[in-house]
Formats: structure tokens, C-alpha cells, sequence
């Protein structure tokens, strides 16, 4: 369980391909803090720690993972957001993350708002989809490449965020283009409300 709050950005080192597998080795502040079996979230998807050393550290996402994030775009020398799970004896400064990323969207704008920035998100919509909470509503929660984020102006199939110089700094919303890919997870608030009127009828 994440909150959304990024720690930082970690750097990609390596990227394997096993099979239908993928291993990225990546490197960041608090490697000599982590342990082998820990869940990290890199852009919102949550992947265990398998391997530690020389300064680096190294997860492995399955196909499943790969087919609905950005993952298998990554390559060497790409920046990441990163954030170790919840502890649950604080404060929840974001908002309920899995880190289970739901599918990717697409940068369709930036806009400066004199100090932070506007990004417009365009996802591919399904009605069946959105009847089980895969949507998102003005003022909202979502998670952006693992940021948790407040939604502004949403569409059917489209919505904004604003990012503010902290988070631009200190994320790698700062690389971000348009046409870059990102990885979304729709709030679970939702998901589960959405289930629950289906369930009920009403």
C-alpha cells in the first residue's frame, strides 16, 4: 500500500529481458535502506526488491505489468519515481494507492500556469470499464507514474492535474513531453463504490 507521495526519482541502470519477464536495476538515495522481498512503487507500479548490490537494486515485472504500463518503455538512464509502501503509524498525506496500475494515458498538453504547470491525460475509455469505478471525477484522486494527484476538468476520456514546482522538481513529471506515455490507477474509493451500486442495483 503507497500513498502517492514520491520519495524521488531513481535512475534506470540496466533493463533484462527474460523471457516474458523484465529486469530493471535501478539506482537511488535510500538502496542501503532497502531489503530483498520489499515493494517499492516505480511509477505507481509495485514491484519487489530482488536483488541489491553495488549501489543499485534490482525488481522484475511480469508480462502482465508490462502490457499495462509503461514499464516495458523504460530504458537506461530513464528517471522513475519511486516510494517504499505505507507505514501505518503516520499521517496519509496522498491518498490510497495499490500500486496495481489499472492502464496507461497519454500527455496531450502542458500548459504553464505562471509557476506550475497544467498536464492534460487522455486514456482509452470503456463503457464497461467505467461502470466498475475506471473513471475519473473533478476533484477526484488519481496517480500518475505513481504521484497522487487531485483531478481538474475531467472528459469521458480525459483529465487534468496541476503540478506545482515542487512536485515538477522532484518527480519525473519534469521529463515528461507531449505524447509521453504514463501510468494511471483510478482511486479504489471509486472501484469499490461503483461494485457496490453493482451489486445493489442501485
Amino acid at each position: 500500500m503507497f500513498s502517492g507521495i514520491v520519495e524521488e526519482y531513481a535512475e534506470v541502470v540496466k533493463v533484462v529481458k527474460d523471457q516474458e519477464n523484465l529486469h530493471l536495476t535501478l539506482k537511488c538515495s535510500f538502496v542501503d535502506e532497502l531489503k530483498i522481498d520489499q515493494s517499492v512503487s516505480h511509477n505507481g507500479v509495485c514491484l519487489t526488491v530482488v536483488r541489491i548490490e553495488d549501489g543499485t537494486y534490482t525488481v522484475t515485472a511480469m508480462k502482465e505489468t508490462i502490457e499495462r504500463s509503461n514499464i516495458g518503455l523504460l530504458q537506461p538512464g530513464d528517471k522513475v519515481n519511486v516510494e517504499r509502501s505505507m507505514m501505518m503509524n503516520g499521517r496519509l498525506d496522498g491518498h490510497i494507492v495499490q500500486g496495481h496500475v489499472d492502464q496507461t494515458a497519454t500527455c496531450e498538453a502542458i500548459a504553464d500556469a505562471e509557476g506550475s504547470w497544467y498536464y492534460t491525460f487522455r486514456y482509452r475509455f470503456d463503457p464497461e470499464m467505467a461502470k466498475r469505478g475506471y473513471f475519473t471525477v473533478d476533484k477526484g484522486s488519481v496517480t500518475v507514474n505513481g504521484v497522487s494527484l487531485t483531478v481538474c476538468n475531467p472528459t469521458e476520456d480525459s483529465f487534468q492535474v496541476a503540478i506545482i514546482p515542487y512536485t515538477y522538481e522532484h518527480t519525473n513529471f519534469h521529463t515528461l513531453k507531449v505524447g509521453s506515455v504514463v501510468n494511471i490507477e483510478f482511486d479504489i474509493i471509486g472501484k469499490y463504490l461503483s461494485r457496490m451500486m453493482q451489486l445493489t442495483g442501485k
